[in-house]
């Protein structure tokens, strides 16, 4: 009896793991189909733009508070001393500018290394700087949990600007990439563009809710934790070790000479510019709502939050005016700036709560009209005018954010002190509707046709290595109803044909061979 109850339950095993090995492997069929692979990336990808901007905002309630908290402790251990208590009141003084540079920082940092991650993601592909950007913003998060003085908080945010460097241009390259047709790309890139409006209006309240309940230490915790989870999703679904299909990829045009070309330029512009209200604003508009409206802590906590909303219309909106009027890109653009513009010279007007919501909504409903139009834009000019390798040109949009937000922590501040806040907003509103018309240069983008420089297009030239090959192939299996799977394009039968004829070209042609 005891035999027979021993082989039904290795019987019961046996089919037990038979039918998980059947399950591993339709799991590992399903990952290789394309479409199903480029929405598993454009998770891992959201996730960690949300992570980046949560960690970004998540310390505006936080980090004034603390230092406030460190600078009373420093009173009462040294209230004997007198010169110690000037000293104190020069740093009490000197709190804003410390917050200033520190919130500074991250984008200091970031707009400093961009350059050179832009020409490290073209070199390695965008997995494996992800995953790099990740692990540094995990190691940044853990730091800013356990800091206890300035320094180590400064020594966090700066590390965070690192991170943030090669996570967000490897991301938002990585769903370029993947996502070639424009109306997907447009999509793609709109719902990345939500998690980053998420990411920055949720983390304050999200933020301060955690400190006062649960200590400095809880908000950071949670978010290392949602970046551990999503580099293990990166590691286990990706594999960015294993894959090495970037070898045969064409080499992308350096980055100074994107920075060249009149219409990156443009756009790039354009980003800064309709940044530069959010960036302002956010450091100075808290204290303007205290002095001018008695604005309570909450209403200051959730003064942005409401954006979020129509920061998403915009997004969506605007997806679905690409997919049906794609010619009108620019339009898209130009109306954004226009909006925010409106929308900043009407901020100091308010005079409560209710009334502030109004601009703070439209200046986040423009941002959006022009991120959602201008950065599937910035793919399209690299397909049409250079090489279809999407880092550096990405590297430049970050280099734009990061302009608006490095200036902004420093330079808003002493424009309200010695300028005025309503000045403030009124020169914000005039450069954007300003530079509006700059964006008309792009009117004419669309009919452009692939420059002879992009490999993937060979029309004239014949295949010039082995990757151009495959390429081709692909496309005829592609028109033929056929896809590839996965990245890398298996040598079939066909593959190897190709793949004769290229070396019987290779041997007549007197050009070098491309690998």
């Amino acid at each position: 009896m005891e035999s027979e109850g021993s082989t039904g339950l290795a019987k019961s095993a046996a089919v037990k793991l038979s039918e998980m090995g059947e399950r591993t492997k339709q799991l590992g069929t399903a990952m290789q189909d394309p479409n199903r692979q480029r929405r598993i990336v454009l998770v891992i990808v959201c996730m960690a733009l949300l992570l980046d901007n949560m960690l970004y905002m998540v310390i505006v309630p936080i980090i004034p508070e603390y230092l406030a908290e460190l600078e009373s402790e420093q009173e009462h251990a040294f209230a004997a001393s007198h010169s110690v208590n000037a000293s104190f009141k020069s740093n009490k003084d000197n709190l804003d500018v410390q917050i200033g540079i520190l919130f500074a920082s991250k984008a200091i940092l970031q707009l400093l290394v961009n350059p050179f991650t832009g020409t490290f993601i073209d070199r390695v592909g965008y997995d494996i700087p992800l995953l790099i950007g990740l692990t540094i913003m995990f190691l940044s998060t853990c730091i800013f949990a356990m800091a206890e003085n300035y320094a180590t908080l400064f020594a966090a945010r700066s590390l965070q600007g690192l991170g943030s460097a090669f996570a967000d241009t490897s991301g938002i390259a990585m769903i370029a990439d993947k996502y070639t047709e424009e109306s997907e790309r447009s999509r793609a890139l709109g719902i990345a563009l939500a998690f980053i409006s998420f990411g920055s209006l949720v983390a304050p309240p999200f933020g301060g809710i955690l400190y006062e309940f649960g200590g400095k230490r809880v908000p950071f915790i949670v978010l290392a934790c949602i970046c551990l989870v999503d580099g293990v999703l990166l590691l286990t679904v990706i594999k960015p070790f294993s894959n090495r299909s970037r070898e045969n990829m064409p080499i992308g045009t350096p980055i100074y000479r994107l920075m060249m070309d009149p219409y990156i330029v443009v756009v790039a512009g354009a980003l800064t510019v309709c940044n530069i209200p959010l960036a302002f604003l956010e450091p100075t508009i808290a204290n303007w709502m205290t002095t001018t409206m008695q604005a309570s802590e909450w209403q200051v906590g959730m003064a942005w939050l409401p954006a979020f909303f129509p920061h998403v219309l915009g997004v969506y909106i605007t997806v679905k005016l690409a997919a049906k009027y794609p010619n009108l890109q620019w339009f898209y653009g130009a109306l954004g700036m226009v909006i925010i513009g409106a929308s900043s010279c009407i901020v100091p007007a308010c005079k409560n709560f209710g009334q502030l919501m109004l601009p703070l909504c439209g200046i986040c409903f423009g941002i959006a009209l022009v991120d959602t139009a201008l950065l599937p834009t910035l793919a399209f000019l690299v397909d049409v005018r250079h090489v279809s390798v999407y880092g550096s040109v990405y590297a430049i949009a970050d280099i734009s954010y990061s302009i608006a937000y490095a200036m902004g922590p420093i330079v808003a501040g002493q424009i309200v002190h010695n300028l005025g806040f309503v000045q403030l907003n009124l020169g914000m509103g005039l450069v954007n509707v300003l530079y509006a018309p700059a964006l008309l240069m792009l009117r004419h983008v669309c009919q452009m046709k692939p420059s002879y420089s992009e490999r993937n297009v060979l029309l004239e030239d014949g295949p010039q290595g082995l990757y151009d090959t495959i390429k081709m192939e692909e496309r005829k299996r592609k028109k033929k109803g056929l896809s590839s799977a996965g990245n890398c394009v298996p040598i079939d039968e066909n593959g190897m044909d190709a793949f004769r004829e290229h070396r019987s070209y290779s041997e007549e042609s007197s050009g070098p061979e491309y690998s």
